[in-house]
């Protein structure tokens, strides 16, 4: 029988709100070893994820777009708008400004497993907020937990 992504997903996951410092969240992730925590905002609705990939930023060197200067005009040869994005995550004190906002690719409890498994697979994704149908956060579904249902399958 097929399972589900609600026999998978770990319950109620560890999650950080907007306003949540850097410092706190670099904690969680290093204590309980996980590499991504959901975001809520007040009404506890997923507004975004924020990974290790988000903080990595912290520990990089941002450097400025190339440019060329012509008469009075400045010739940028790369986007300055991802330039902004990347000082902007480099320098961020809280969640809401490092995090990955929405969309965010989700689940539900209901949905296969394979089906579940491809999703991550394809949308390269490492974790996938699980949603009941009022949009609230019921569960995470990761690599790992598919990989232990794997795993316990094998000894049945």
């Amino acid at each position: 029988m097929a399972k589900t992504v609600a026999e998978a997903m770990s319950r109620a996951p560890i999650t950080v709100h907007p306003e949540t410092s850097i410092t706190e969240v670099i904690k969680i992730l290093a204590d309980k070893r996980i590499s991504g925590l959901p975001v809520l905002d007040d009404d506890q609705h997923l507004i975004g994820i924020i990974s290790e990939t988000d903080l990595m930023w912290r520990e990089t060197d941002v450097t400025p777009p190339a440019y060329i200067m012509l008469l009075d005009s400045v010739i940028y040869l790369e986007n300055p708008g991802r330039y902004e994005k990347e000082l902007h995550k480099a320098l961020g004190q809280t969640v809401g400004e490092v995090m990955s906002a929405v969309p965010v690719t989700t689940t539900t409890p209901e949905t296969p497993l394979s089906k579940a498994a491809k999703l991550m697979h394809d949308r390269k994704v490492h974790r996938l907020p699980v949603i009941d149908q009022s949009g609230h956060l019921v569960g995470i579904l990761t690599r790992g937990d598919i990989i232990r249902t794997m795993a316990a399958e094998q000894t049945e």
